[in-house]
């Protein structure tokens, strides 16, 4: 389905994007490497079974509870509008 200008299958296009970037920012914000012994927000010791269940753990539970509290990824918006591409 041709919507005015735009080639067929843009649409899914659009979509495919977006969820090869949504995928690409949760791999780049996975951990990596070692993890710490010492949660690198406030200092409290990770406990063995955290650090054994998620590799390359860095922050304790409280303090990554606090961090999972706000949303980390904003969005490309793809939509065009007039009133979307002001903010």
């Amino acid at each position: 389905m041709a919507n005015g200008w735009v080639p067929d299958g843009a649409v899914q296009d659009q979509i495919d994007d977006t969820v090869r970037d949504a995928v690409s920012f949760a791999r780049m914000r996975m951990p990596a490497g070692p993890s710490a012994d010492n949660c690198d927000e406030c200092g409290e010791p990770i406990p063995a079974r955290r650090r054994e269940a998620f590799l390359g753990v860095r922050t304790c539970v409280a303090c990554q509870g606090e961090r999972d509290k706000w949303p980390a990824f904003s969005g490309i918006n793809r939509r065009g509008s007039k009133d979307s591409q002001l903010r």
